[in-house]
């Protein structure tokens, strides 16, 4: 029977096109067995299946996930989790799901606090705009040596970040990144940021999941879509010592303009861009000239 259901699901998914029904049909329903994905062995294997006991209660959880995924709510919002790097966070409404992409950006601002490490300082690491908590949690996860400072506007957002950074040793705040962190001015050695980066005009191409269930203050940013990053640049400016570095990630589309918000004020050195696994321009990077 679990078969089937899964076969339907994932048919049901593919029509409303759900971009990774195989996928999200075996996640909603390993979520409903409370059991890891491993344990759902492929159509096409003969062995005896662990979810073959599959309750009318439990078919019934099932089916009523499936639609709401058909319907395009977040996969994450129904498991109300997300895996990022080595930690999982708890999402749902009002947070924006970290997706795999960052995941490169947060390892590049591991790699710049575990360096400092090696050189024996204590690396003091900014996250702007930390949704989630993704990038603060996975510094301070990965370099427990580091000082961890995030901060977040929007209040659903500062919440799921509170309940996610909550015995990290993260030092989450409230606020605007444009004014956030005065006491630490000049005494950052890494910022990083996912800001909002979808030009407005956008919106009607934007996917379901994150057009109608992410914030709207995590996505948009201006007619360009770099009005969050112009702001970046200057927080960036005013927060790192000389020398001290910046990442941010932006769209596939902006592998151009994004680096030349930081060339254009000419205070910036080493303005590199970098692309993720599948070849797209995505995160910037760059050093505050000395």
């Amino acid at each position: 029977m679990t078969r089937r259901l899964l076969r339907e699901a994932a048919a049901r998914l593919a029509a409303a096109g759900v971009p990774s029904p195989d996928h999200d049909a075996a996640e909603l329903l390993a979520h409903v067995l409370g059991t890891g994905r491993p344990l759902l062995r492929p159509a096409d294997d003969p062995a005896d299946d662990p979810a073959d006991d599959l309750s009318p209660t439990q078919a019934t959880a099932f089916a009523e996930l499936v639609g709401r995924r058909a319907a395009r709510e977040p996969l994450q919002h129904l498991t109300g989790t997300a895996a990022f790097r080595y930690v999982e966070l708890a999402v749902g409404p009002g947070v924006f799901v970290p997706r795999p992409e960052t995941e490169l950006l947060a390892g590049w601002a591991v790699e710049q606090a575990a360096l400092a490490v090696r050189e024996g300082r204590v690396p003091v690491v900014v996250d702007l705009c930390t949704g989630s908590g993704a990038v603060a949690l996975s510094v301070a996860t990965e370099v427990p040596a580091a000082a961890v400072h995030a901060v977040e506007l929007d209040e659903p957002a500062w919440a799921w970040a509170a309940r996610n950074l909550a015995g990290s040793g993260v030092d989450l705040r409230h606020g605007d990144m444009a004014d956030a962190f005065p006491d630490l001015e000049g005494r950052v050695d890494v910022v990083v940021c996912n800001p909002p980066y979808i030009p407005l005009e956008a919106f009607e191409s934007v996917a379901p999941e994150a057009r109608d269930h992410d914030p709207q203050l995590a996505l948009f940013a201006g007619d360009d879509g770099l009005a969050a990053l112009r702001v970046l640049e200057r927080t960036a400016g005013r927060l790192l010592h000389p020398g001290g570095v910046v990442g941010a990630e932006h769209a596939d589309v902006q592998g151009e303009s994004a680096p030349a918000v930081f060339v254009a004020t000419g205070r910036w050195s080493d303005v590199r861009d970098h692309a993720d696994l599948a070849g797209r321009d995505r995160y910037l990077t760059a050093r505050l000239a000395r």
